[in-house]
């Protein structure tokens, strides 16, 4: 590709950049956010890499070796996880301009895919990190010696690594979302592999680390003589350090650390390694695109068909099945739903933010919480916990119909009662909640040994919670409506008073969890001046609230479904217009 074309492809992304803007209604508002977030990039990069020049000459001047490898693991372990959340929002998008368009003209392909690599990346991680990694550096080479010139290779070999293969990741994983239906599950798969891989630090240093530092005492066993505890960076487990040598990401600060004692081969052999790896992650990102693009994917073979004998008789499917305690038509109406949330990769997205939040906040903080800590805080943990369940529901709590987008017009058109339809709504969610708030219930119980009063306690409020926070739900889901795009947990273009709305509604989760901390409050002062037993008390008042929830519920669904009954015409207008 000659510099001629190479300008073409240029004008062209921004031509088509330019179009997306100006057939938004709102174009020349977004051009000029662009431009303000531009200039503030450029700002946040000048002003992170003069950080890092102080930070490496002034702040890490007389660092020892291994908080120099500290330091660095910090660095790279942000930088990847900014890098990471940039590739899972753009996961959609593969190329910055489409190769099967320019197939059949007289240009490089070469030329294209380095264009579309370079294009690609240019992300918000990138260009605040490069600038603060190369600052740094240049501080640690004027307070540590010119050794560490070698870090500035090590740094670009490890950034080149890591693009290449982001970008041949990415393009492979766009060949297997050409189906819609395996697209919307793979970026499920997807975010759920990052956010658990991005919570082994936390279960590494809150469990086994912890118990590596502080061995448990056997009941009955002689003390240990007394022996001067490591403390600091002198504490770092043999296998932490020595996993430097392995893993990729990590020969960064490796390096850093071997420069700052004297040795150079380490930040050598990783500048070439990581130069290696990256040079075959780009060729192999450019042979898979272009085979994709040219037809070129091997076919799999078609699998011999079945015999045709009669299969057994199965038992009932789900939508054959009743609901018990409601109406024949309203428990048709909750499978129905339930069906479709479970196959939307909304919902299973929901359920992996969930999972995530649960297992980094019972290793964080619940692992804290034992059998010996005070009444407190076993009392006050539970609410904490039941509060955690709804924390990757609220959006789908508080936008119900959103989901629906082109569906919602078959709710217009059943003939049932609009209450019932909301009662459905609640009812196909039952499951996912008493799932996840059991779960961690459990979980809590298995780390903490609360006494049995507390844990009934927490099932009373997780049930109240839940009616509070579905006549929210209800009453926002009809009023602020708004669609979600296919595949994920993003709004389309919507107003700036709908956003609005949307955050003043979420706002609304901190307020509706005042009366679950409240009753154990009151159970502490009842305690302190009546001497009746908090647990008990705590109990009783959940009951209460319950069964306040539940006849508040139960009057507000004919309320709400009057409501919704006016307003679905507006709704359906909302949530089945793609605005995209």
């Amino acid at each position: 590709m000659n510099w001629s074309q190479l300008a073409t492809v240029i004008w062209l992304r921004w031509r088509l950049t330019r179009n997306q803007w100006s057939k938004n209604r709102s174009g020349r508002v977004a051009a000029i956010l662009s431009i303000i977030a531009v200039v503030a990039g450029l700002c946040i990069a000048a002003a992170v890499g003069a950080g890092g020049v102080v930070g490496g000459a002034l702040a890490l001047a007389g660092a020892s070796p291994r908080l120099v490898l500290v330091v660095w693991d910090a660095v790279v372990v942000g930088f990847l996880f900014i890098w990471l959340l940039g590739v899972l929002t753009e996961i959609q998008r593969s190329e910055s301009i489409d190769l099967a368009r320019l197939l059949h003209l007289p240009v490089s392909l070469k030329g294209v895919f380095a264009v579309n690599y370079l294009a690609s990346h240019l992300a918000f991680s990138l260009i605040v990190f490069l600038p603060g990694m190369l600052g740094l550096c240049l501080g640690l080479l004027w307070s540590k010696g010119w050794t560490m010139i070698l870090l500035i290779p090590l740094v670009l070999t490890f950034i080149f690594m890591v693009t290449a293969w982001t970008y041949c990741v990415r393009g492979w994983l766009v060949s297997l979302m050409v189906n819609p239906r395996r697209r919307r599950n793979v970026m499920v798969g997807i975010a759920m592999a990052a956010v658990l891989l991005g919570q082994l630090p936390n279960l590494y240093f809150n469990v086994f680390a912890r118990r590596s530092f502080h061995p448990p005492h056997r009941a009955g066993s002689p003390p240990e003589p007394f022996t001067p505890r490591r403390t600091g960076l002198d504490a770092l487990p043999p296998s932490y350090l020595s996993a430097h040598g392995y893993v990729p990401f990590l020969w960064l600060p490796n390096g850093a650390m071997a420069l700052q004692t004297g040795n150079a081969w380490p930040a050598v052999w990783g500048s070439l390694g990581a130069f290696l790896l990256g040079a075959a992650g780009l060729a192999r990102a450019y042979r898979s695109t272009i085979r994709f693009y040219q037809g070129q994917e091997k076919a799999v073979a078609a699998k011999p068909s079945k015999s045709t004998n009669p299969s057994p008789a199965r038992g009932k499917s789900l939508l054959e099945r009743t609901v018990p305690l409601v109406s024949e038509e309203t428990g048709a109406l909750a499978l129905a739903f339930f069906r479709s949330l479970s196959r939307a990769p909304e919902i299973k997205m929901a359920m992996v933010s969930n999972v995530v939040v649960l297992v980094a906040v019972a290793v964080g903080v619940f692992s804290h919480v034992t059998a010996a800590s005070g009444k407190v805080a076993q009392l006050f943990i539970v609410p904490g916990a039941v509060a955690v369940t709804f924390f990757g529901l609220l959006q789908i709590i508080f936008n119900q119909f959103g989901f629906e987008r082109d569906g919602f017009r078959a709710l217009v058109l059943l003939p049932a009662s609009r209450r019932h339809v909301l009662l459905a709504k609640n009812l196909s969610l039952a499951p996912v909640v008493c799932f996840l708030g059991l779960a961690l219930l459990a979980g809590l119980e298995f780390i903490a040994r609360l006494p049995l009063v507390t844990m009934l306690t927490g099932c009373l409020q997780l049930a109240a919670m839940f009616l509070v926070l579905n006549m929210a739900g209800n009453f926002c889901s009809v009023m602020v409506p708004y669609r979600v795009a296919a595949g994920s947990m993003k709004p389309t273009k919507t107003s700036a008073m709908t956003v609005l709305m949307i955050f003043l509604t979420h706002l609304l989760f901190p307020l509706l969890m005042i009366p679950f901390f409240l009753t154990p409050a009151l159970a502490l002062v009842a305690e302190n001046w009546m001497g009746w037993s908090a647990e008990l008390v705590n109990a009783l008042l959940s009951l209460l609230l319950l069964t306040a929830a539940f006849f508040t519920y139960r009057w507000s669904l004919v309320q709400l479904g009057n409501l919704l009954e006016d307003r679905e015409k507006k709704i359906l207008l909302v949530v089945s217009q793609e605005v995209e």
